[in-house]
């Protein structure tokens, strides 16, 4: 015998367990989506902000480094993972009788801590222990390699003249280097100003002088 209040019971009972399963599987899908978006979140956001930065890093247990910035921040979850100093920084750099051998200060600078390279950016200058300032907008500075380079624009400031050009590569205290295309020396003494073709290709500096 057919019974109609039989019939909308179970009727009544498959939509409720319907239901209940609907809303488990949006809920543990919202779940879900909640820890993807926390890891995404996670990965773009810094492990450490630091403020007014002045400290000091070692290598092999010797100071080698002091660094001055007013924001230091640490992405340990970025592939690579990396500081950045969009703020502005100033490195010293020590020789292994912590005398200041070098140092560097840019506008913006991220440092790949995995392949220990910096990436330097804006009004960057570089002072060496010969007493040369070097300028540019853009350097690079592979410490595991003991190398700074660019491929951009670069002024040298020495004592009796600026050289100018493309291309840079020295180590990194910067006594030994070479400009892949000078393009102009400029004397203090404006009688002595040279102008080099742009398309002149220089590798060492010092052996060109001569």
């Amino acid at each position: 015998m057919f019974s109609y209040k039989g019939t909308m019971l179970v009727i009544k009972s498959i939509a409720v367990v319907f239901s209940t399963v609907m809303l488990l599987f949006i809920s543990c899908n919202n779940k879900r989506q909640l820890v993807t978006d926390a890891v995404v979140e996670r990965d773009s956001m810094s492990v450490m902000t630091t403020y007014g930065v002045s400290t000091f890093i070692s290598d092999s247990g010797i100071i080698r480094y002091k660094i001055i910035a007013d924001e230091w921040m640490v992405f340990d979850k970025k592939n690579p993972p990396y500081w950045a100093f969009e703020k502005g920084i100033y490195v010293e750099k020590f020789d292994t009788l912590h005398a200041v051998e070098a140092s560097i200060k840019a506008d913006t600078a991220y440092y790949n801590t995995k392949d220990e390279i910096w990436t330097l950016k804006s009004n960057v200058v570089v002072a060496s222990p010969k007493g040369e300032s070097f300028k540019t907008e853009l350097l690079y500075w592979n410490q595991r390699k003991e190398k700074v380079y660019s491929d951009r624009y670069i002024e040298i400031i020495q004592p009796d003249k600026t050289i100018a050009g493309y291309g840079f590569e020295s180590n990194q205290q910067m006594t030994e280097y070479e400009i892949k295309n000078i393009t102009g020396i400029f004397y203090v003494d404006d009688d002595k100003q040279d102008t080099i073709p742009s398309n002149s290709d220089t590798t060492n500096v010092e052996e060109s002088e001569k």
